[in-house]
Parts: C-alpha cells; sequence; structure tokens
C-alpha cells in the first residue's frame, strides 16, 4: 500500500526536492533514513529533520499524511 507525505526540503537541499514533493509516495513505515536515501541526499547533509513540526531523527517512522521538512546543517558567524 502507497501513502503520501508533504515533502519539504530547504536552502542548498532543495536541489533533491522531487517534482512531486507535494505528494510524494512512500510506503508505511518507512524511516527517515530510508527516504533519505531514496531521495539521494546524503545523511550528513540532513541536520535538522521535522515531521508534522516537532524535531525528528533518522529512526523515524512515517506513515503517510505528515508533513516532512530536511534542514541542512546551518552556518554563521
Amino acid at each position: 500500500m502507497i501513502s503520501h507525505i508533504h515533502l519539504k526540503l530547504y536552502a542548498s537541499l532543495q536541489m533533491f526536492t522531487p517534482p512531486e514533493g507535494e505528494e510524494y509516495p512512500i510506503a508505511p513505515g518507512t524511516t527517515m533514513r530510508a527516504l533519505l536515501e531514496k531521495l539521494n541526499v546524503p545523511e550528513e547533509k540532513a541536520k535538522l529533520i521535522f515531521i508534522d513540526g516537532a524535531q525528528a531523527d533518522l529512526s523515524s517512522t512515517l506513515q503517510g499524511g505528515e508533513r516532512v521538512g530536511i534542514f541542512p546543517p546551518v552556518g554563521g558567524g
């Protein structure tokens, strides 16, 4: 069974956003680590992960219907 998530990649990760990011298909139970692999996003480039506004990690699982935001490391001075 296929579900969908609302996927948004920010800043330097935008280049990894698939055309179907608004309704990205996933299998229920997909981990964030597996999602990054499917998107070809190196794990070290995904510094902050949010699922429905709450901070998540690579072992967090998706069931479908979630809003997922992935941010790169942020530099500053």
